[in-house]
């Protein structure tokens, strides 16, 4: 879809700039992705079995890796999100292309999604 990093960037800032407004109130330590350099927070609701983020981040490079993980991931179930394998990464050539702690934090973003949806199974039981 894009020829250049630099075109992926740009439509990463501009997922960012679309994401959905996340409150101040929201803005709490407990709702931060720990082991990002900018801050990111990431919250979550459950409706009929699927789990529905919203995120933030103070970056906008960040904003729109947290964004495109939202799309990927809200509306999903638990176990949808566990079993995924999250190759989306890879296959777009994400990671490879961030700087070290930008690509830490995106691991630290998966994580936080992943374990999100490990809580919420373990709710359900």
């Amino acid at each position: 879809m894009f020829d250049s990093w630099l075109d992926k960037y740009e439509y990463l800032i501009e997922l960012g700039k679309s994401l959905e407004g996340y409150p101040e109130s929201d803005k709490t330590d407990d709702k931060l992705i720990k082991g990002c350099q900018s801050r990111v927070w990431l919250n979550n609701k459950v409706h009929d079995g699927k789990i529905l983020f919203n995120a933030d981040s103070d970056a906008i490079i960040t904003k729109g890796i947290i964004s495109l993980l939202v799309r990927i991931y809200s509306g999903r179930t638990p176990e949808e999100i566990l079993s995924s394998d999250f190759s989306v990464v890879e296959k777009i050539g994400l990671r490879e292309n961030l700087s070290p702690t930008r690509a830490n934090g995106l691991v630290s973003m998966i994580a936080k999604i992943r374990e999100t949806a490990s809580e919420n199974i373990r709710e359900e039981r």
